[in-house]
Formats: structure tokens, sequence, C-alpha cells
């Protein structure tokens, strides 16, 4: 399956939303998105993983970097899911407890204003 990754800007946050498959074929063309994002000096993302159907290790992987970077620039990154088995992967991970959750964009921003 492909992977559908658009960003845009919305005031001083970048939201970055993605679709389809986020696996180890995958994970690159979101990283080069993520990368492309903080290269452009955008440090608030907003991941919006609503329309993924698949995210395994590689993809947890690519998001747990994008934090890493954003957070060395005082910065944050927040996911929009609202999806039960994706939101179980980030629970069994431990993740849930690394990264703002949310239901929605408006959600996401409200956390990080």
């Amino acid at each position: 399956m492909e992977l559908a990754v658009t960003s845009r800007t919305d005031g001083d946050f970048e939201i970055v939303e993605v679709g389809g498959e986020i696996d180890v074929y995958t994970a690159p063309r979101l990283r080069e998105a993520i990368v492309a994002a903080i290269d452009e000096g955008h440090t608030r993302l907003i991941i919006d993983v609503q329309k993924v159907d698949f995210l395994d290790s590689t993809g947890l992987g690519v998001l747990v970097g994008a934090l890493k970077r954003v957070r060395a620039d005082d910065g944050s990154l927040d996911i929009v899911c609202t999806q039960e088995r994706i939101l179980k992967i980030f629970q069994i991970t431990g993740l849930d407890k690394v990264f703002g959750l949310h239901r929605s964009v408006d959600e996401a921003r409200s956390s990080q204003s």
C-alpha cells in the first residue's frame, strides 16, 4: 500500500497528515517529510495519523527520532489518533507516555499552547 503524506502550516504549528501504511518500506518517506519540516524551522509538530491503517516498529522509530530532534530545539511533537488498533501500539510500547496523543488537531494545538 502507498503512503500519503501532506504538510501544512497552521500558525505556529506544522501539521503532517499521514495516510496508508507506515512500515519498513514507507517509513523513509515519512521521515523525509518530517525532517524537511524541521529543517524549515518548524519545531512544533502535529502528526495526524487518523488515516493510517498500519504502523510498525520502523514507523514508531521515525516518530521517536522526530520527537528527539524537535525537543533538542525546545519544540514539541503530538500525535492525533482515535483508531484503537494504532493507539494500542502506543500503549503496548509505552510510547503513550512519551507522546501527547489527541483526538483532533485542535486538541493537540490546545495542549501545546
